[in-house]
């Protein structure tokens, strides 16, 4: 999308902007930062940088006639359920939580992340992201996964490295947050 040139533009011209905080949260080396890169910018690399605190990225995008800046808060990971920065999800409008497919346990504290992301930022629009579906060998089964969809979870698989599915998981959740507005 091309920036909005408003000197330019008469005001019946000028679309609405919006701006939606989103976060990504799950445990060490899921794929946050990844999925992250390979929305805004497209890339994907192997060298592996553990984020610390707290990345933010933007992007903007067109939907449905709306510019929307999506602030994207890429947060560090968690092995363990101690010292969780949960204070980063406030004023965040969508999340999303992310997994490595190839690693049950990260589903569960994906879960714990998710539950405690909710008690903070209410009842917004998130999406679980199972990740790195491109590796073989999964731990997760697709009947775990039908199971959280039937308890009324949203579960995509993605690829941070193929990227697949990662443009539509950005774009569901863009489409989530601005309903109604």
């Amino acid at each position: 999308m091309n920036t909005l040139d408003s000197q330019n533009m008469d005001a019946n011209d000028r679309r609405r902007l919006v701006s939606k905080k989103v976060c990504m949260i799950g445990a060490f080396s899921v794929g946050k930062s990844a999925l992250v890169e390979r929305f805004v910018r497209s890339i994907f690399s192997d060298r592996y940088l553990s984020t610390v605190g707290v990345k933010i990225s933007k992007k903007n995008i067109n939907l449905n006639g709306t510019d929307l800046t999506m602030v994207l808060w890429d947060m560090e990971g968690k092995d363990d359920f101690a010292d969780v920065h949960m204070s980063y999800l406030r004023g965040a409008m969508g999340f999303f939580t992310v997994v490595d497919g190839t690693r049950k346990e990260t589903l569960n504290m994906a879960l714990h992340l998710r539950n405690l992301a909710l008690e903070t930022a209410g009842d917004i629009p998130h999406i679980v992201l199972i990740n790195k579906s491109d590796l073989p060998d999964w731990e997760i089964t697709d009947e775990r996964l039908a199971e959280l969809e039937a308890s009324g979870i949203r579960v995509m698989k993605t690829s941070a490295k193929t990227g697949h599915a990662v443009e539509e998981a950005f774009l569901s959740l863009a489409e989530a947050m601005t309903k109604g507005q």
